[in-house]
């Protein structure tokens, strides 16, 4: 006859809240991630921007009021 483990027997489950915690841990330490990395990253592409609208105008491909008119769309196609 087989003899039976007792670790063989009873097998807990882990609570089904704490799973639900983690996951949400892990999603808050996600996005904070992000955050900072945008953080990081938004002033380098806000410089680059203003330096190609002043390639822009050095060049005289485009006058002030092309580069006004484009922010103004950009603003109506954010909201």
């Amino acid at each position: 006859m087989k003899k039976l483990d007792s670790r063989n027997r009873v097998t807990k489950k882990p609570a089904a809240g704490s799973k639900v915690i983690d996951h949400t841990a892990d999603l808050r330490q996600q996005l904070e991630d992000l955050s900072e990395k945008i953080d990081l990253v938004l002033p380098e592409v806000t410089a680059r921007v203003a330096a190609l609208e002043h390639l822009l105008r050095e060049k005289q491909l485009v006058t002030r009021q092309d580069l006004i008119s484009a922010r103004a769309f950009v603003r109506l196609q954010e909201e």
